[in-house]
């Protein structure tokens, strides 16, 4: 049985939980963070010493935290080909986007468009800080417009762990309150991960206890 600990509500967390429906794996799930609490005591710091989530614990396996390491675990454990293939330089080309969308999409979506849009009080937003933080997101998804009009997904012509760490993004991109241009392809894709049970269940949660009064 896996454990996770972390609010269902944080991006990270939904990744995780979205990577764990997506392998079909019994789980259980702790509310911690934010209006939750609990990252502050000596079990939580026990299991991570960075007090961050989500953490994970296969059964009785010492605890795993930081999400893309996590995702990896569960699909070199628990998933196969295509989703996760067992061969080295087919993984890397799936892995090369997983990192790509965490440390480039997720980065560059969460801190300048998402905290400054939802998360700061209207009084407080920055609107040179989100025309910026657009545009530079705007270059990233043209990159995976592009590459996804090739295949139909990130890495390629199969749903893979890159989906997971790209696509959970989408959701809140899709939804919040800001301009988006018109990307028939990306938009095509987003569809496509909505009709995913998975990706509505643990991904498609409402961020209203996120926004800023």
């Amino acid at each position: 049985m896996l454990t996770v600990w972390g609010r269902r509500t944080s991006s990270n967390v939904q990744a995780v939980m979205w990577c764990i429906g997506e392998l079909g794996l019994p789980y259980e799930r702790h509310d911690i963070g934010h209006k939750y609490g609990g990252t502050d005591t000596a079990a939580f710091g026990a299991l991570n010493p960075n007090r961050t989530i989500p953490v994970l614990r296969d059964g009785g396996d010492a605890p795993l935290w930081e999400s893309a390491a996590i995702m990896r675990y569960l699909a070199g454990r628990y998933g196969s080909a295509p989703f996760w293939p067992p061969d080295g330089p087919a993984r890397a080309q799936i892995d090369k986007w997983a990192e790509w969308a965490k440390l480039n999409v997720s980065l560059a979506f969460t801190g300048p468009i998402f905290w400054q849009v939802v998360r700061t009080p209207a009084a407080r937003r920055d609107a040179a800080v989100i025309a910026r933080g657009l545009a530079a997101f705007g270059r990233l998804m043209d990159i995976a417009e592009a590459q996804i009009a090739r295949g139909g997904y990130l890495a390629g012509a199969d749903f893979t762990l890159a989906d997971v760490q790209f696509g959970h993004v989408l959701y809140r991109y899709f939804t919040i309150a800001i301009e988006r241009p018109e990307r028939a392809v990306l938009r095509r894709y987003y569809e496509s991960l909505v009709a995913r049970p998975a990706f509505a269940e643990h991904v498609m949660v409402s961020f209203e206890e996120l926004k800023a009064e």
